[in-house]
């Protein structure tokens, strides 16, 4: 009797725990910098590992997530979302300027016009970015065009705001 009740309690314990233990990285989307990544290209499943980095480059702070998978080239990185907060992202244009010269764009780098939960965005091939809010800019990247300009483009419709400022 003590047996099986001691058992039934350590039981209930370890439930408790694996309950309250942190979910190891995993490929799903989740939160990033006040904003939730609901949708990821079909690409990324359980092969695919998941990082964030924190850094900054040219007085803007950057929160990154970045999927990787092993290809027959070796690693490479299947989707990254950056949220990018700083006070020379002032509007869509500025940020534009931003992001010509951090991914060392030509002048005349061809981006068309599409619209993200009420905000104008821009996209190219392997990107997309826009501005939720003043001094905050997001961009989905797929730098090596391994999900391709439609999933890249829903994945970007897929983000909302949690709280942008």
């Amino acid at each position: 009797m003590l047996v099986r009740w001691v058992a039934a309690l350590l039981a209930a314990a370890l439930a408790l725990v694996l309950a309250a233990a942190p979910a190891a990285a995993s490929p799903q989307g989740g939160e990033l910098d006040g904003f939730t990544i609901e949708h990821l290209p079909d690409q990324v499943d359980d092969q695919t590992s998941v990082s964030d980095f924190h850094y900054e480059w040219g007085d803007v702070s950057f929160s990154s997530r970045v999927w990787e998978k092993d290809t027959a080239e070796g690693v490479r990185v299947l989707l990254q979302v950056l949220v990018m907060r700083g006070d020379r992202l002032t509007d869509l244009g500025a940020v534009r300027d931003f992001l010509t010269e951090y991914h060392e764009r030509a002048p005349d780098w061809e981006l068309t016009e599409f619209d993200l939960h009420g905000h104008t965005a821009l996209h190219g091939e392997t990107e997309a970015f826009w501005t939720p809010a003043e001094g905050v800019a997001v961009e989905v990247r797929d730098a090596f065009g391994l999900v391709g300009q439609e999933q890249l483009l829903t994945t970007a419709r897929g983000i909302r705001a949690e709280d942008p400022a």
